[in-house]
């Protein structure tokens, strides 16, 4: 798969799946722009990586911040062929203690953030009659998963919102795929205790975790001219978690 001459963007890029996602474009050719509300470890991550990634400073939960974002890109660049949302955020918490602002969060960045970024881009995706957007929702989004209660609804919220978006958007010759990770070995699974790290493994027919770089694998797959042919779909990397609708 080569991405000559495209212009990708992916949020939540700084680290985890969203950085993975980065350097597998980056290294099929593309020209990636590195999106994060981090600004430090945003900035750190597009100079270590080799020329040709750009940094901004964008926080999905935030209307006027992504649409700075996007003009930033736009202005620059004058196209996005790619649009990777691979930002998110959570944490395992019984849904009873969930508060107000934990709810309010978690919706923002997971269900609103993707939302947002892709009101942002894909007016300039209709106009040049082509483009590629991949959502990174979560296999809790598909099954529910315990603690993770509101998470589940704002990543299932992902899903049919990517089904309903592919619909609009085929007819301008536009994808909207998903990718639903399963437990991936990333710094938001590293904030889950251990014992509970350990019963996930366990659960897992190939007894092990994903990388970032096997999610970031599909999530090429959606965005290259191979899957042409190819919206509307959710794809689960689970390592064999969850193998029914």
């Amino acid at each position: 798969m080569t991405f000559n001459d495209r212009v990708a963007l992916v949020t939540g890029a700084a680290s985890g799946i969203g950085l993975a996602t980065v350097q597998a474009l980056q290294d099929a050719g593309a020209r990636v722009y590195v999106a994060d509300i981090d600004a430090e470890k945003g900035r750190e991550t597009a100079n270590d990586l080799p020329s040709g990634c750009d940094f901004i400073h964008m926080d999905i939960a935030d209307r006027a911040s992504v649409d700075a974002g996007a003009k930033t890109v736009l202005d620059k660049s004058k196209q996005l062929d790619i649009l990777v949302n691979a930002a998110g955020w959570g944490k395992v918490q019984p849904f009873l203690e969930n508060d107000d602002a934990f709810i309010d969060r978690v919706l923002a960045i997971n269900l609103l953030g993707t939302i947002n970024v892709a009101r942002a881009f894909l007016p300039g995706m209709i106009a040049a009659g082509s483009g590629k957007i991949v959502n990174v929702s979560s296999d809790a989004g598909r099954v529910g998963s315990l603690g993770e209660t509101v998470y589940s609804g704002a990543k299932g919220g992902v899903i049919a919102f990517t089904k309903s978006l592919a619909r609009e958007a085929a007819r301008y010759g536009i994808t909207v795929n998903c990718v639903c990770p399963g437990p991936t070995d990333t710094p938001l699974l590293n904030a889950v205790p251990e014992k509970h790290r350990e019963a996930l493994r366990r659960a897992i027919p190939m007894k092990r975790f994903a990388t970032p770089a096997e999610v970031a694998d599909a999530i090429v797959f959606f965005a290259a001219p191979q899957s042409d042919y190819v919206t509307g779909q959710v794809l689960s990397v689970s390592g064999g978690l969850t193998m029914a609708d």
